[in-house]
């Protein structure tokens, strides 16, 4: 987990970690400009947002607003302030970590107004501390720019307390959806108790997930037939190039779901959800271009 809680002997009460570990202080100028590319679905964009956050702070790098990679499934060309309270964002880090929407004109004219022209340093998946400070550091002195693309777990779990809890700070406080998405989730929220009112306005959410990209990345095997599997394969090679045919790779389905890899089925999902939850509750499903029938899963529906 990111953040842990400290228990508070004086107050006798919980408190977030971030307080304990965060100090504040004056910046000192900063080395230069970081640019990310962050991949992948939101949740792992939201990690890479906070890992980027951390990476500054140990590069002493003014952090660019992160860029969103255009995902192959998902096809969304939303922004940073599209989706997240970008505002917001730069208050909530500024005695901790520098951030700008986008570079400087005389900075983006140094790479003739073009993202590519600055260096790609090709990151390995959660690289150390020191391999920043002894790789990318020079670079970015160098420069005065550096770009990592992709930036999806780009960062080792193991590094000091501090800077973990810039990671805390950033998905905890900082991060935080756009004033639109903020009014359209407590619209549903306020809609989802007025219709459970049968159920004294209690309601559950189910979000499936059961999607395409999912059960392919799952390398798991369901009910479908020989059409299904290849279905599957050619989505994995759309969406991730080779990485699932490279040598040595092993793809092992049974194994997959013995260690509870494979997401749930709709009639899986059904199963599991306590059968008090269909009298006491409304349910909600919350379903995008499920893979398969939901034929099974009619009473959440």
């Amino acid at each position: 987990t990111l953040m842990a809680p400290h228990y508070k002997k004086s107050g006798k009460r919980w408190v977030p970690c971030i307080r304990k570990r965060l100090t504040q202080s004056a910046l000192p100028p900063s080395n230069g400009f970081l640019v990310i590319e962050a991949n992948g679905g939101l949740n792992q964009q939201r990690i890479s947002i906070c890992d980027a956050v951390a990476v500054a702070s140990l590069l002493n790098a003014t952090l660019v607003s992160p860029a969103f990679h255009l995902n192959s499934v998902w096809r969304d060309s939303s922004k940073f302030g599209d989706i997240f309270d970008e505002d917001h964002f730069i208050e909530t880090l500024r005695k901790h970590v520098r951030v700008v929407k986008e570079l400087p004109e005389n900075v983006s004219a140094q790479f003739d107004h073009n993202i590519s022209s600055i260096l790609n340093m090709r990151t390995k998946a959660f690289s150390s501390q020191s391999y920043y400070l002894e790789k990318v550091l020079p670079k970015l002195l160098e420069l005065g720019a550096v770009r990592i693309a992709p930036f999806s777990n780009r960062l080792a779990n193991s590094v000091p307390s501090n800077i973990n809890a810039l990671r805390c700070l950033a998905n905890y406080e900082a991060l935080r959806f756009s004033e639109p998405i903020r009014i359209l989730a407590d619209n549903m929220v306020d809609r989802m108790i007025k219709k459970s009112a049968l159920t004294g306005g209690k309601y559950m959410s189910v979000h499936l997930r059961f999607e395409e990209d999912m059960v392919a990345f799952s390398c798991c095997i369901y009910d479908g037939d020989w059409k299904e599997n290849i279905a599957m394969e050619n989505a994995r090679e759309r969406g991730w190039r080779g990485k699932f045919r490279r040598p040595g790779r092993v793809i092992n389905p049974e194994a997959n779901r013995r260690n509870g890899r494979c997401p749930l089925a709709p009639i899986e999902v059904e199963m599991l959800v306590p059968r008090n939850c269909f009298e006491y509750a409304r349910i909600a499903t919350l379903l995008g271009p499920v893979r398969g029938t939901v034929t099974n899963f009619s009473k959440l529906s």
